[in-house]
């Protein structure tokens, strides 16, 4: 009788064991969870922070990389002071900033995130021949960023989950929900 017990005591362990592995097989994002970024500043600085709701997490922590990436265009100022447009557009980024949710805070398989702040930042003055000024005597001043891309990878025990993005070549603004 005793062995008998502990028999079935021992199945309906690894029953429940293998139960809590598939629950946490099924990482998604709830019905209205689903990641959104917004973007505040505006110049020469952008801020992008993101937030979604995720279910079916297993009990590891959490690592939340947001990744985003714009352009600055400048004005040309000459040696007299005077200013023109740029033509070109002077990449910023890629610039990855990393958010760790530690196991602790997801409950039952659920979590509720907000990233760390991905502030991006165009340099407040870049060469002529960068800016796309008429000649190497000018100075691209006066940068007006734009957040154009926007990646968010969601890893836990060292396995993408999801990698979520959105980009725009105009530039994103605002809220801006995320495909995964």
């Amino acid at each position: 009788m005793r062995r008998l017990l502990g028999v079935s005591l021992a199945v309906a362990l690894t029953m429940l064991l293998a139960v809590g592995s598939v629950a946490a097989a099924s990482p998604h994002f709830k019905r209205g969870g689903e990641p959104v970024c917004t973007i505040s500043g505006s110049g020469t600085s952008q801020t992008v922070n993101c937030g979604g709701t995720l279910a079916g997490l297993g009990n590891e922590d959490l690592l939340i990389e947001s990744t985003v990436s714009g352009f600055a265009l400048y004005q040309c100022q000459n040696a007299g002071g005077n200013l023109a447009p740029g033509q070109n557009k002077v990449l910023e980024g890629p610039q990855t900033v990393p958010t760790v949710i530690p196991s602790d805070s997801i409950k039952n398989g659920n979590v509720t995130f907000a990233t760390n702040d991905n502030t991006l930042t165009a340099a407040p003055t870049v060469s002529g021949a960068e800016a796309g000024c008429p000649n190497g005597n000018w100075t691209g001043v006066n940068p007006t960023l734009s957040i154009t891309g926007i990646t968010l990878t969601i890893a836990q025990g060292g396995v993408v989950l999801f990698t979520c993005t959105a980009s725009n070549s105009a530039g994103l603004t605002g809220r801006v929900p995320l495909s995964c």
